[in-house]
């Protein structure tokens, strides 16, 4: 257990998070090794992990039935992977796709939202350190969009 939270505090997204919410995030971790092509996770599935990345890439794509997969982001070694978890009703709304191999710490949501529904000062903690998260993807998503729609 030791090791595993060494590595989950040399991850960015858990800096300065104290020892007693250190041995919550731990207690639903796990390390985890992906494939080049592999899946994380697919458009409608539950949403029941989350990813810090240590190493590799991670396309996020959507389907399109006339051009099939398309890459709408990629997240890097350092990055998180997945914040649907957060809100019901627990679906993917893209899939997540390891471009060579990516090794990641995963998270059981399930253990996750259980423990901060008993510690609300841990689930404050954790929804602080997604909400910028899912701010900047809203962000970049309407860059996208200007990009493709905003020319005339």
């Amino acid at each position: 257990m030791e090791d595993l939270k060494r590595i989950i505090l040399e991850h960015p997204f858990f800096a300065g998070i104290d020892d007693e919410h250190m041995d919550l995030v731990a207690g639903c971790a796990r390390n985890m090794r992906f494939r080049d092509g592999e899946f994380l996770f697919r458009e409608g599935e539950e949403a029941n992990t989350f990813y810090c990345l240590r190493t590799g890439e991670v396309a996020l794509e959507i389907h399109s039935p006339h051009q099939g997969a398309i890459q709408i982001a990629r997240r890097r070694a350092g990055d998180v992977v997945g914040w649907s978890w957060i809100v019901a009703p627990y679906r993917w709304y893209c899939d997540a796709r390891a471009i060579g191999e990516v090794r990641a710490l995963g998270f059981d949501a399930v253990c996750l939202r259980n423990k901060w529904e008993t510690d609300k000062v841990f689930g404050f903690e954790m929804y602080r350190r997604f909400v910028p998260l899912m701010l900047a993807s809203l962000q970049a998503t309407r860059m996208q969009m200007l990009d493709v729609y905003g020319r005339r």
